[in-house]
């Protein structure tokens, strides 16, 4: 009992707490007072021109059928890469530690290179009616997936958008959870890719940032007819949604996030010192604790850990894209070790990193293809430059709070666990907050179910059904 940890601390630690409870009480004032000072409830839109050379005086708006295509050649052009790859040993008793076990490696390149059918998959892919649109000057690329509507049922538009190294392929296993009717409701789905993803064009100039990709989105769903809907969101998704409905907050009708980054400042510091002793002061459960100490062990070397492809592609994309995209082999050992430490960090003690407990090599090996067939990983890298050209947290969006209902799935294995008290200080309307049993990092990927089901539960709250 948090009693017994009170006062079982010695007489200094005690008075440290009870000062830091006073200090947070006074601090929690204060920031109400700022809160209600800052009335701004919506960041401006914007605008912009991605494409090549000067922006035209008039845009296409027509939406284009498209559909996923490949070719004997460059199936060909990949076997032939494939084939002359130069592996490297690996350190004796490794695992994932070092990066991907080239020992592993080994395996899923023979699998890919004999087995894998990527013509099979192709026509998985189009299983869905894929369209491509232009946007500010980019082919923007998403798919659309409606049912039939039966008798009373309620159809709700909902987007949802992936991150990185993902794609829209994330979303195969939930869309069909998510089209039929759970109590009488349904969703019709639209899933983009980000300009510079897959299928999507990649921009050619400078800035393009998650602002831009927000202010595209919106103007997706507005010209597929959509004045309300929810949108979801994981990785750059949840910070992309985000910006959406602080863009347009009376179009978008709830949020739905199952990753959110916490905020810096006095609260939060406040609370990683009570909240080992006394969390119930700082809105801390018991799960929270747990997920969240010993702090700097969970949230603070494991993210330096798992971060220096943050640091390469926030500052050289290019340069390390280069061999990435001339190199299937590289591509693949580059975007799988995510996979695999992102969906549970003790997976890097294992020698096949805890690949295929979670995943197909047909399912893993399909998200490669998505990027390599595009030769979208230096594109999709160069993302994390333009949002980190500047400092986040001074950008018009970290200083503007969330007002839409919002909706966060807390999944175990997420890089960074964000407590509900962290998270009401950006998002002020939360109507649901859950600790997820089981998943990491890609949600949608790994727990399609348990995803799709708290996504349900948030939205009959936000429509009282």
């Amino acid at each position: 009992l948090w009693q017994d940890t009170f006062f079982g601390l010695d007489v200094v630690q005690q008075q440290l707490l009870i000062g830091s409870a006073v200090a947070l009480a006074a601090g929690g004032i204060l920031a109400y007072v700022m809160q209600r000072r800052n009335k701004a409830r919506s960041i401006p839109l914007g605008e912009g021109w991605w494409g090549a050379g000067e922006k035209t005086l008039s845009e296409d708006h027509t939406i284009y059928p498209f559909s996923v295509k490949t070719s004997d050649e460059e199936i060909k052009d990949l076997h032939r890469r494939i084939d002359s790859f130069r592996f490297s040993d690996p350190l004796e008793d490794c695992g994932f530690n070092y990066g991907f076990n080239s020992t592993y490696l080994k395996k899923v390149v023979s699998y890919w290179r004999n087995e894998f059918d990527w013509k099979k998959q192709v026509a998985m892919l189009n299983k869905y009616s894929h369209f491509r649109t232009k946007i500010e000057g980019l082919d923007v690329h998403f798919i659309h997936v409606r049912q039939a509507v039966r008798g009373d049922q309620k159809v709700l538009p909902l987007m949802l958008v992936h991150g990185w190294p993902g794609s829209f392929y994330e979303f195969y296993k939930i869309l069909p959870l998510l089209t039929q009717s759970q109590d009488g409701v349904a969703f019709e789905v639209v899933i983009p890719s980000i300009p510079g993803y897959g299928f999507s064009e990649a921009p050619y100039k400078q800035g393009f940032n998650s602002l831009a990709v927000a202010r595209i989105f919106l103007t997706l769903m507005e010209r597929l007819g959509f004045s309300q809907f929810y949108v979801q969101g994981g990785d750059w998704g949840s910070l992309i949604t985000t910006n959406m409905a602080q863009m347009k907050p009376d179009c978008v009708k709830g949020l739905h996030l199952n990753m959110c980054m916490s905020t810096r400042g006095f609260k939060v510091l406040l609370s990683l010192i009570i909240g080992p002793y006394l969390p119930f002061l700082v809105g801390f459960s018991r799960e929270d604790v747990r997920r969240l100490f010993p702090f700097f062990e969970k949230n603070v070397w494991e993210v330096l850990r798992e971060s220096g492809y943050l640091h390469i592609q926030a500052t050289k994309p290019d340069t390390a894209g280069c061999g990435l995209n001339d190199s299937p082999v590289g591509l693949a050992a580059y975007i799988l070790e995510k996979f695999s430490t992102w969906t549970k960090k003790t997976n890097r003690d294992l020698v096949d990193g805890g690949l295929e407990r979670k995943f197909s090599l047909d399912d893993l090996l399909t998200n490669v293809m998505i990027y390599w067939t595009t030769g979208s990983i230096v594109s999709s890298m160069r993302f994390y430059k333009e949002n980190f050209k500047t400092n986040p947290e001074s950008r018009i969006d970290a200083k503007t709070g969330i007002f839409v209902p919002t909706g966060l799935a807390a999944f175990p294995q997420e890089l960074m666990h964000c407590p509900k008290s962290w998270a009401q200080i950006r998002y002020r309307n939360i109507c649901s907050y859950t600790f997820m049993p089981a998943g990491g990092h890609f949600a949608a990927f790994e727990e399609p179910r348990l995803l799709a089901d708290d996504i349900f539960q948030f939205v009959k709250k936000v429509e009282k059904l």
